[in-house]
Formats: structure tokens, C-alpha cells, sequence
């Protein structure tokens, strides 16, 4: 899953980076509003943090206009300003959720993951389909309720294609959600790895449909 970090502290922007890749995300950096406005994918991305305070004008301007242009994925809140009045502001604008820092980041992974629950329309921490159960609070998996070790790509995909059972996830689709921009892009890396997913998740799980690329049955 990938989020979109908009922070201008570079110090705090990279030790954020760090702990959430840590926890299985794959992060993308933008630094001002300028850069936030021009993210070329904003439909892919999981959820999105955003600071207030950046250097080229406020961050709820670039909330506003997120929202004006249907971005449709969660975004957090992340800032030092932590008036009520700041708050009510930036929840009416469109966010989802008001985080003041400094805030311990169990707190922040929670509450990101409450996002993804809601954003879902579902309660209950886990995901589950055809017999795998996941945890992504915890990183475990779970397959006909024995646990399975899958590696962070792994767990990753896996990830997606519980959030997106019953769809078709073609190979572009799949790298667009897993890899940030920085990251090195290649289709036969897609293949390898949903081979792997495969053999530990048991194959009739993932469909191949040829010209389209995969689907999780559900």
C-alpha cells in the first residue's frame, strides 16, 4: 500500500519515511504544496499525511484542493497546530482525521489503519477472504488458521488483494499500489512475486486472466 507523505521538515519527513516503510508501506515524498498539487497519481495512493505548515502556502489549501478535484483516498492530518479551531477547519475541509505532533507512531500506525477500516466501510481489524486472514496491524497471516511467513512484498500484495477481492489487478495496477516512484518498476518483478504469494497461498486463490492480469477469488 502506498502513502503519500507531505511534509517540509526533511529531518522528521525522513525518519517518518523509515518507521512507516518499516511497517510495510511503500512512501512517497512531497515537500511543499507545489509538488502535492502535481502528484501524478493520487489515485493510487492508500491514504495520504499531510502537514499544515509548508513553506508555499498553507497545507489546508492543498486539502481544499484535493477535494475540489474528487481525491478520493483518506487523508490525515499530521501538524504541530492543534487549536480546536485548526481542527474543525481541517475535518469541514475534508480530512478524515486530526493528528497533533508529536504523536508516538503506534498512535499514528492506529490510527491510519482505523482509516483504511473505514474507508473500507468495515470494523473489524482483519481482512479475510477465501480462507486467508491478515492482520495488518500485527503483520500476521493467517491461511485455514494455520500462520503463513510471507515476506514484506509478500504481505504487501497480499494486502491489495484482499482490499480488492473479486476485481482485476492488472500488472501496471499492481506496481502503481505496491512500489513508490523512487522505486525500480518492472512487470516480470509483478509475475515473480505473485508466483511466490501463490505457493505459499495456495494457487487456486489467484486467477490469471490473460491480456488483464489477476484476480483473488473470493
Amino acid at each position: 500500500m502506498r502513502l503519500l507523505l507531505v511534509e517540509d521538515d526533511e529531518q522528521l519527513a525522513r525518519r517518518l519515511s523509515d518507521r512507516l516503510r518499516g511497517a510495510g508501506f511503500a512512501v512517497d515524498l512531497a515537500r511543499n504544496r507545489a509538488e502535492g498539487e502535481d502528484w501524478p497519481d493520487m489515485d493510487k495512493m492508500a491514504a495520504v499525511i499531510l502537514d499544515l505548515g509548508l513553506p508555499d502556502r498553507d497545507g489546508m489549501d492543498l486539502l481544499r484542493f484535493w477535494r475540489a478535484r474528487r481525491v478520493e483516498c483518506p487523508i490525515l492530518i499530521l501538524t504541530a497546530r492543534g487549536s480546536w479551531q485548526d481542527k474543525v477547519e481541517g475535518l469541514n475541509a475534508g480530512a478524515d482525521d486530526f493528528v497533533v505532533k508529536p504523536v508516538r507512531f503506534e498512535e499514528l500506525l492506529a490510527r491510519l489503519n482505523a482509516l483504511f477500516r473505514r474507508h473500507a466501510g468495515k470494523h473489524d481489524p482483519w481482512l479475510e477472504e477465501a480462507g486467508i486472514r491478515l492482520d495488518p496491524v500485527s503483520r500476521t497471516v493467517l491461511r485455514d488458521g494455520e500462520p503463513l511467513v510471507l515476506s514484506k512484498q509478500e504481505f504487501r500484495l497480499l494486502q491489495l488483494f484482499l482490499r480488492r477481492s473479486g476485481q482485476v489487478l492488472s500488472q501496471g495496477d499492481i506496481i502503481e499500489h505496491l512500489y513508490d516512484l523512487d522505486s525500480q518498476r518492472e512487470l516480470n518483478a509483478v509475475e515473480v512475486l505473485v508466483s511466490r504469494l501463490r505457493r505459499k497461498i495456495g494457487r487456486d486463490r489467484i486467477t490469471t486472466l490473460r491480456g488483464l492480469g489477476y484476480r483473488f477469488e473470493r
